[in-house]
């Protein structure tokens, strides 16, 4: 899978962008198909703590499954989008199923 990663307001370094890949990677196990994702990685400038956003959009035939997130950290960030995506994931297989 092709993975795109822009980050605005901030220069990310290449472990971070290595973690994204890595996570990625792993969604495959639940659906074969995904084309390409693209990943946003944005700081606010806020004084709160909570000021990473992150968002995914993966490319999968019959459209795209976006998910943004803000937390402490983009590797939690990442995380937690990537639980949310192998949710949405699981249930577009099962109903592809349903309908074979």
């Amino acid at each position: 899978m092709k993975v795109n990663v822009q980050s605005v307001n901030f220069n990310a370094d290449q472990k971070l962008i290595d973690f994204i890949q890595v996570r990625l990677d792993k969604l495959e196990h639940f659906y074969d198909k995904i084309i390409y994702a693209d990943v946003y990685l944005k700081v606010q400038n806020t004084s709160d703590k909570v000021n990473k956003v992150t968002e995914i959009l993966l490319s999968i035939p019959g459209g795209d499954v976006m998910v943004k997130k803000t937390c402490r950290k983009f590797e939690e960030c990442v995380d937690e989008c990537i639980s949310s995506l192998q949710r949405q994931l699981v249930k577009k297989k099962e109903k592809i199923k349903a309908y074979v």
